[in-house]
């Protein structure tokens, strides 16, 4: 008896959309997969400049997020995978955020009182 082995491709990103409610990527198969971006918490509370600052790493495999350390695999969005960050994982990561983006606030508002 033997086994026969099925190959399965995964298509490489080619482009990113993403609105205030979801995150679309464009595959060189042709097809446009979308899923909510609920399932990404970090892009969920990024700004949009940040949203738009992407890049594709590994040949389109993945997409990357610079500004807030966020990694997506086309695989994981074909699988239906959402974000496996642990809950405690992203509390210190918007906890750290939110520190960061009050601290950058008051730098501006001592700048333009100078």
């Amino acid at each position: 008896m033997s086994i026969s082995e099925v190959e399965i491709t995964v298509p490489a990103a080619q482009s990113v959309r993403i609105t205030d409610d979801t995150l679309s990527v464009e595959l060189s198969d042709g097809r446009t997969i979308s899923v909510p971006l609920a399932w990404f918490p970090r892009l969920l509370h990024a700004t949009r400049g940040e949203r738009n600052n992407w890049r594709l790493i590994g040949k389109g495999h993945g997409i990357h997020w610079e500004d807030v350390d966020e990694d997506i695999s086309v695989e994981g969005l074909l699988t239906g995978k959402p974000s496996g960050e642990s809950q405690l994982s992203f509390k210190k990561w918007l906890e750290g955020r939110r520190s960061r983006l009050t601290s950058r606030h008051t730098r501006r508002v001592k700048s333009a009182r100078s």
